[in-house]
This record gives structure tokens, C-alpha cells and sequence, in this order.
């Protein structure tokens, strides 16, 4: 697809701010910590032995194999489903399409194969188990969520390569890799598959695979809309006003006041210390805000319990979640998590 035939997704549209060949955030400019800020941090979860093991470990199933792939399969009767693989990597199927969010399935979110952070739950479903994936979503370039492997075993797929959609400047990186169909967004571009269409929406964070490269491309979340799902990726984020903002522009999306998204995929994790995180990171409470922001009618919690990123506990967010939940007055099944290979089932949207 070429730049020109990508489209703005509304008529106000304004894309990413940028100074000089680096990307900002909307409201406001922050940046990558400082290697101080990063010693510092260390240094005090070392003091306080954090963070600490869990009390429970992450729940896994085994995932439903025979339903994805027949529904992958079923074209227009495919049934709208969601599947959790691990940490921000999701199997959306929805409209007749299969998609997937940051597809990360290595043993370490780190350049090294040796080093980094290492996974502490596999996969819910073996990279070479999944369904045929039409559309990849990616939301930055950082290592947890922009997985050189499991890009290059999507390239090489039956039935062949998906589509990438990436925020501006990640195509050369793919491209590198020999992918051939790869869709660069600014905010607020949208590309289509079919009838459904793909926005690249604000989200508050940074990027950056390495120190010379950092703010250099974009980053963002993702709103999908299909015939039968309206799904909502956050990606990596921070809390800021672009998630009120995105509900009042898709307000007639969404077929009217008081309808949003019908599924949102939401981090409730690696939010601790709140003084480094905040900013990046949103935590549970912070979390059930954007789903209240986007109205969504179910939410899932994502981007915890897989990798040991921060000073929570891996089993914490959960906890932290619920809790946010009950005192925002969330009714049951509203905000959810799931196993690691669960798959949820969604109705069909109702215009």
C-alpha cells in the first residue's frame, strides 16, 4: 500500500507531533529514563528484594485448538473470539479475519538469547499451532512486543505471509526481514482489509530497540473494525487523554452516544514503581479508566504474567485489577483476565 492510499480515519485528523526526526507524546513530552533513573530504580527494588515471587503462578489452559482452526476456516460464519497467547500477543478472529497483536513468542524479550528478561509461562498456543494470521498489529518496536523469530516464522506461514500494520518508521525494519506487505500509519491512518478497517490510534510511551534509536519511530494502540467486532489494542501506554478523545471520535463507529468499543485489550501490568512507570505504563486502576473512557463492553487485562518486567509480583495485577474494578463498580464479566491459552467467545456486534 502506498502512503496515498492511506486514509485519515476522521476528518479532524492530525497526526503524531515530532520534533527534528524523533516522535512526542500529546500531552506531554516525555522521554526514555535517564541511566540515573534506571540505576536508581534498580538499585531500590535490590534494597527491598523486589519484586518478590509469586504467591500463585500464572494460569494456564490448554488452548481450544479444534475451535480456532475451524474458525479460522469459516469465513463469514467465523464466530468473534479472542485468545490470550501471553504478555500483549492476542489471537483476535473477527469479520472472517484472524489477527494478531505483538507477536511475541521467544524464550527472552531481549536482543540476546542469552540475556534479558526470560519467560516464565510458554506461550498459550505454539507459534507453529496458530491459525493463519491475515493481519499482524504492532504497537511499538520495543523487545517484549517487536520479536525478530516469531516475525520471521509469520513471513514464512502456510498459506502465506500476513499483512503487518506498524506505526511510522518500522517498514524498513520488516522489509529487512523480507516482509513484502507491511502498512506504515501515522495516528489516525487507517488501512483496510477487506470491509474492515484498521486505525492506528495515540497511545502514551516511547520507543527505541537500542540508545541511538530511541523516539525515532512511532508507537501507538489500534482500533479494528470489523462487520461482526469493534476491538480496541492499547499496546503499551501510559494514562493520558487520547482514550476519551478516541471514544468521541469513533462515537459514530460505534453506532451512536453511549456505545463504544464491544472488546478492549488493555496492560493492567509492569506498572511498579509508579515515580518510573507512570508515565509509560498504566496500572489496573488507571487501566479500568480507559475501558470506562473507550466504553468498552468487555475489556481484557494483557501485557502481565509472562515476563518479570517491573516491582509487582507477576500475580499481582490480577488482584490489583479486581479490586479497581469493584470500587469503579464494574459489573461482573465487565473487566476480565484469562488464562494464558483461554480463549473468550464474543456475540456478534448489533447495529
Amino acid at each position: 500500500m502506498t502512503a496515498d492510499e492511506r486514509q485519515p480515519a476522521a476528518a479532524s485528523n492530525t497526526g503524531a507531533p515530532r520534533e527534528g526526526d524523533r516522535f512526542r507524546n500529546r500531552d506531554d513530552s516525555i522521554e526514555p529514563k535517564s541511566l540515573g533513573e534506571v540505576l536508581r530504580w534498580r538499585i531500590d527494588a535490590a534494597r527491598r528484594h523486589v519484586p518478590r515471587p509469586p504467591r500463585v503462578p500464572t494460569p494456564r489452559m490448554t488452548p481450544d485448538l479444534p475451535f480456532l482452526r475451524a474458525n479460522a476456516a469459516a469465513g463469514q460464519a467465523m464466530q468473534p473470539a479472542a485468545t490470550w497467547i501471553g504478555h500483549a500477543t492476542v489471537l483476535v478472529q473477527a469479520g472472517g479475519l484472524s489477527f494478531l497483536t505483538d507477536p511475541m513468542f521467544s524464550e527472552r524479550a531481549s536482543p540476546l538469547a542469552f540475556a534479558g528478561p526470560r519467560r516464565h509461562v510458554p506461550p498459550g498456543v505454539a507459534l507453529d499451532a496458530v491459525p493463519h494470521v491475515d493481519a499482524v498489529l504492532v504497537s511499538h518496536n520495543h523487545y517484549d512486543h517487536l520479536d525478530a523469530s516469531s516475525v520471521g516464522a509469520l513471513l514464512e506461514q502456510a498459506g502465506g505471509a500476513p499483512r503487518f500494520v506498524v506505526p511510522l518508521g518500522l517498514r524498513p525494519w520488516f522489509e529487512r526481514r523480507g516482509a513484502a506487505d507491511v502498512v506504515e500509519l501515522d495516528w489516525w491512518q487507517s488501512t483496510r482489509i477487506g470491509d474492515c478497517e484498521i486505525v492506528l490510534v495515540p497511545a502514551q510511551h516511547w520507543s527505541g530497540r537500542g540508545l541511538s534509536d530511541r523516539m525515532k519511530t512511532l508507537w501507538g494502540g489500534f482500533a479494528v473494525f470489523t462487520r461482526d467486532l469493534q476491538f480496541f489494542f492499547a499496546g503499551d501506554t501510559g494514562y493520558s487523554h487520547d482514550f476519551s478523545e478516541m471514544h468521541v471520535r469513533f462515537e459514530a463507529r460505534h453506532g451512536g452516544p453511549g456505545r463504544g468499543f464491544d472488546l478492549a485489550l488493555i496492560p493492567i501490568g509492569a506498572y511498579e514503581p509508579r515515580w518510573f512507570m507512570r508515565r509509560q505504563h498504566v496500572d489496573p486502576r488507571e487501566a479500568v479508566q480507559i475501558h470506562r473512557d473507550v466504553a468498552a463492553a468487555c475489556s481484557i487485562g494483557i501485557h502481565w504474567g509472562t515476563f518479570e518486567l517491573t516491582d509487582e509480583s507477576l500475580d499481582e495485577p490480577p488482584a490489583a485489577l479486581s479490586l479497581a474494578c469493584h470500587d469503579a463498580g464494574l459489573a461482573e464479566g465487565e473487566f476480565v483476565v484469562l488464562a494464558i491459552g483461554q480463549t473468550l467467545r464474543l456475540p456478534r456486534r448489533v447495529e
